[in-house]
């Protein structure tokens, strides 16, 4: 399966060197939650603020399907 995966502001350090631009085209296994792909990419739990499925706010335990877009943005702080 193949999803959509695009990692906000500090998150994009965490993109694979060998992609160039955001969104990232990724193959997951069928079964595979959200929670599971960001361990998977060994961003810190702590890291991340909000992730949204399709435009959807998600709790990182949905399910993903092909073709799925996952949006992850951590905390964001200003003056």
């Amino acid at each position: 399966m193949k999803i959509e995966l695009r990692l906000y502001a500090s998150l994009a350090s965490h993109m694979p060197k060998r992609t160039s631009g955001n969104p990232w085209s990724f193959e997951i296994s069928e079964g595979t939650r959200i929670r599971e792909l960001l361990e998977r990419l060994k961003i810190p739990t702590k890291a991340v603020k909000a992730v949204f499925l399709n435009g959807v706010h998600a709790s990182g335990n949905e399910i993903l399907d092909d073709g799925d877009r996952v949006g992850v943005f951590p905390p964001i702080g200003g003056g």
